[in-house]
């Protein structure tokens, strides 16, 4: 289940669920936090990059979904050779 960790999403915005295809917008890590703002235009953050910057974009008025709690939840590439 997702946290959000200040106000909720615009309406009309869907749940945010982490895949490999999202990538972090600071360092093009997986990203599992997701930063959405009034007009509907959405950050992606790794886990690093988004408890950095939550403190300023919850300040401005973004809704950040912290999706962390999914992180190892499913076997990924790396998780496949034992690492």
């Amino acid at each position: 289940m997702p946290t959000v960790v200040s106000a909720p999403a615009p309406s009309g915005q869907a749940e945010f669920e982490p895949s490999p295809l999202h990538r972090c917008d600071r360092c093009g890590a997986q990203a599992f936090m997701r930063a959405v703002n009034a007009g509907g235009q959405d950050l992606l953050f790794c886990g690093h990059h988004g408890r950095r910057h939550q403190p300023a974009l919850a300040a401005s008025g973004w809704s950040v979904t912290d999706r962390t709690d999914a992180i190892n939840k499913t076997a990924g590439a790396s998780t496949a050779f034992g690492a």
